[in-house]
């Protein structure tokens, strides 16, 4: 996908489906559980809903995204909002050791990123967000799981995973790693020719796709 095209509203005729205005609420409610601590990786911040909402709460957060648009309104929408612990960078995140990043991180999220990676990037990027984590430390990633999108949507389709697809791939270099069912809320677009479905919608109107999350540890 053409991230920038996608974050410029060139895609999706809006906002691209996953930006919600706020963080994702299963993260949210990691973070409202004193589950997050910092420093803190937004690894795929896109327009920087998770970093802020944490900064927010006075945590240390560097979020890396490979759209220049996403960075540029993360970054824009911290200093509006005098957010002086949310820091945003633009780049690849499988080539993280590039960053020149000097401290070790305690939480690492990553929030529908992993599923957006081409498949033969996905291991580069898990070591290298392990090799910028400090011992201890946790990773939250919430990723689309096979039953989110049927294969004749007009949407962009992402690699959806499956449960043993993405445990395997985490576990050669997490430990600790554990799934549970969850859910992605979007934005629907209006896109003619998309499919009826059947997945449940909260009180403000957001679809909630299937996902799981998955939690693993540096030890």
């Amino acid at each position: 996908m053409d991230w920038d095209a996608a974050y410029r509203h060139e895609i999706f005729m809006g906002p691209p489906p996953w930006n919600i205005g706020a963080p994702q609420p299963e993260i949210l409610a990691l973070i409202e559980a004193g589950e997050v601590t910092g420093p803190v990786l937004d690894a795929g911040c896109g327009v920087g809903d998770v970093a802020l909402a944490l900064a927010d709460r006075g945590y240390d957060v560097i979020g890396i995204d490979l759209s220049t648009v996403a960075v540029s309104e993360a970054a824009a929408a911290a200093s509006e909002r005098g957010l002086t612990t949310a820091h945003f960078r633009q780049g690849d995140l499988r080539h993280l050791g590039e960053f020149g990043l000097t401290e070790k991180f305690n939480t690492i999220i990553d929030c529908t990123l992993f599923h957006s990676l081409p498949i033969d990037a996905r291991d580069d990027y898990l070591r290298g967000i392990h090799e910028a984590a400090a011992d201890g430390a946790a990773l939250f990633l919430l990723v689309f799981t096979k039953d989110a999108l049927p294969a004749d949507s007009p949407c962009p389709i992402p690699n959806q995973v499956t449960e043993a697809e993405v445990r395997d791939a985490v576990a050669k270099h997490w430990s600790e790693v554990t799934t549970q069912p969850s859910f992605v809320a979007v934005k629907l677009p209006d896109i003619p020719g998309l499919p009826p479905h059947n997945f449940p919608i909260d009180e403000a109107g957001r679809v909630h796709l299937p996902a799981l999350l998955l939690t693993a540890r540096k030890v």
